[in-house]
């Protein structure tokens, strides 16, 4: 399979990842612990089929620690008894906010409550820019079928 677009060789495309990953910066610097990051990229990333972003950071996980149990299970996380309190909150946060269009309301109240009792506001608004960055991402690179498998870990950084 290749690309629709050269991500990786467009002048304007490495532009974009730029900023892009330089907003990234409020989310490292929120206090939003990394595993729940990575959960949180990973989920999103499989909801929207972006199969190099699930590759990217399933590897860039499994790297930090993360066990083969726990990312096996990310996509099953409400049967999983594997994930913190915390974890659930921030996935069911990623989930809606990803399936935005499924709901008319958008993310419940519920939701926002529940990942509130486990984030303080530094964190949650890092939670809510993680939520929207993976999601831009995953965007770009289902619209150019960016291939998956070939992710080398630390390769963007």
């Amino acid at each position: 399979m290749e690309a629709r677009l050269n991500l990786m060789g467009s002048p304007a495309a490495a532009t974009f990842v730029k900023h892009l990953s330089s907003a990234g910066k409020v989310v490292s610097d929120s206090g939003l612990p990394a595993s729940t990051q990575e959960l949180v990229k990973i989920r999103a990333s499989q909801i929207n089929g972006c199969g190099f972003c699930t590759d990217m950071h399933t590897k860039e996980a499994t790297a930090a620690g993360e066990t083969p149990t726990r990312l096996n299970l990310v996509a099953a996380w409400r049967e999983a008894t594997v994930f913190t309190e915390a974890e659930r909150a921030a996935l069911e946060l990623a989930e809606q906010g990803t399936r935005i269009a499924d709901a008319a309301g958008g993310v419940t109240d519920e939701a926002w409550g529940n990942a509130a009792k486990h984030y303080d506001e530094a964190q949650l608004a890092g939670l809510v820019f993680l939520i929207s960055l993976i999601n831009a991402f995953n965007r770009a690179n289902v619209i150019v079928r960016q291939p998956a498998g070939d992710y080398r870990v630390g390769q963007f950084g």
